[in-house]
C-alpha cells in the first residue's frame, strides 16, 4: 500500500487525474458488468418469459378443467368399456389390430399403424372408455402398407395418409379396465 501512494504522489496532477478517469471508468464497466447487465437482459426478457408462463398456465387449467369434468362422469362398467374399447379400435385403427381380453386388462397387438391413427384412438380411449394405457412396447415399422385403394392401413379417418405423421407402428398396449362387478 506504501508503494502505491508513493507511486501516486510521485504523478503529476494531469497523470493523477488521467489514472482516476481510468480507474473509475474501469469501476463503471465493471459495476455494468456484473450488477446492471445482467438485471437488465432478465427485465427484456421477462415480457417473453411471462407470455410463455401464461399460456403454460392456460394449458393447466384446460387440463385441470378436463380432469375435473372426468371425475364427474359416472364410472362405466367392464362391459360397457370394453364395447368402448373395441368400437374404437375398429372405427379408428382399422384391421392392423388385434384385440384380446383377459379378466381386466385389454391387449391389443398392433401391426403397421399410422402414428397419427394412434394418437387419435388413444385420446378415444382416454375419453369413451376411460381407459390408459398402462404397458406401451412399439417399434417402427419398416414400411407403410397401402390398401388397394391407395389408403394407408391404420390412418386415423379424415386424415391424408402420410400428411403430418408418416411413420407407422407395430407393437402391443396393455390397458387396464374396470373390474367386473
Amino acid at each position: 500500500m506504501k508503494n502505491l501512494s508513493l507511486w501516486w504522489a510521485g504523478l503529476a496532477a494531469r497523470e493523477q487525474r488521467w489514472v482516476a478517469a481510468a480507474a473509475a471508468l474501469l469501476g463503471a464497466a465493471l459495476i455494468w458488468w456484473l450488477a446492471m447487465a445482467p438485471a437488465l437482459k432478465t427485465l427484456r426478457a421477462a415480457p417473453a418469459l411471462h407470455a410463455a408462463l401464461d399460456s403454460q398456465l392456460q394449458t393447466m387449467r384446460a387440463q385441470a378443467a378436463q380432469a375435473k369434468e372426468f371425475r364427474a362422469q359416472r364410472a362405466l362398467s367392464f362391459d360397457e368399456s370394453q364395447r368402448a374399447l373395441e368400437s374404437s379400435v375398429k372405427q379408428t385403427l382399422g384391421t392392423g389390430v388385434n384385440v384380446a381380453i383377459n379378466d381386466s386388462r385389454a391387449n391389443l397387438s398392433l401391426k403397421n399403424v399410422s402414428a397419427d391413427a394412434l394418437a387419435v384412438w388413444l385420446n378415444q380411449a382416454r375419453i369413451n372408455a376411460r381407459v390408459v394405457p398402462s404397458e406401451v412396447r412399439l417399434t417402427r415399422s419398416a414400411a407403410p402398407a397401402v390398401a388397394a385403394s391407395g389408403a394407408t392401413l391404420g390412418t386415423a379417418p379424415g386424415a391424408l395418409p402420410g400428411a403430418s405423421n408418416p411413420q407407422h407402428w407395430d407393437g402391443t398396449i396393455a390397458l387396464t379396465l374396470p373390474p367386473r362387478n
